[in-house]
């Protein structure tokens, strides 16, 4: 089980693992209505390393992002669902329309985005690999996201 964290009391965390040699992996979404694709994404990311960080957008920066009707779970409620998924170690909110502050101020090993991203647009990439870490993107599994969900709960009951 994970915890959520304030990016302070992160930055510390990360310190600590770099000492203990530990590969961290650094991910983020809005993780809204949490399905089975995020569970399998979340879990192929953990793969990569020791430690896997989630940033998760605050409602602000979902609604910036996805549109005024989104999210549908709040962030209080959406950030202690990925606390406690089980390849999750840490979990840090973030205001911003991306996690460019976030993964600057952590810097992590590995970056991790969905393959829906091309290599070259993922937001920190430039940070990561310049400290000689690496970006990857993992494949989602088809015909599962939160859109579909909520697209498949409007047809049924409208």
């Amino acid at each position: 089980m994970g915890s959520i964290k304030r990016l302070e009391e992160l930055k510390g965390i990360r310190k600590a693992l770099r000492q203990e040699h530990k590969k961290v992996v650094f991910t983020n979404g809005c993780f809204d209505i949490i399905h089975r694709g995020h569970i399998d994404y979340l879990t192929k990311a953990k793969a990569l390393g020791d430690v896997l960080i989630v940033g998760l957008n605050t409602d602000a920066s979902v609604r910036r992002n996805k549109g005024e009707e989104r999210p549908i779970v709040e962030e209080e409620d959406r950030a202690f669902v990925v606390a406690h998924l089980d390849p999750v170690d840490y979990v840090c909110l973030f205001d911003e329309n991306t996690p460019h502050e976030l993964i600057a101020a952590l810097v992590p090993d590995i970056l991790i985005k969905g393959a829906d991203w091309k290599i070259d647009e993922i937001v920190g990439k430039d940070i990561v690999e310049r400290a000689g870490g690496t970006v990857k993107t993992i494949e989602f599994l088809p015909n599962r996201s939160t859109s579909t969900i909520i697209q498949r709960i409007i047809e049924r009951y409208s």
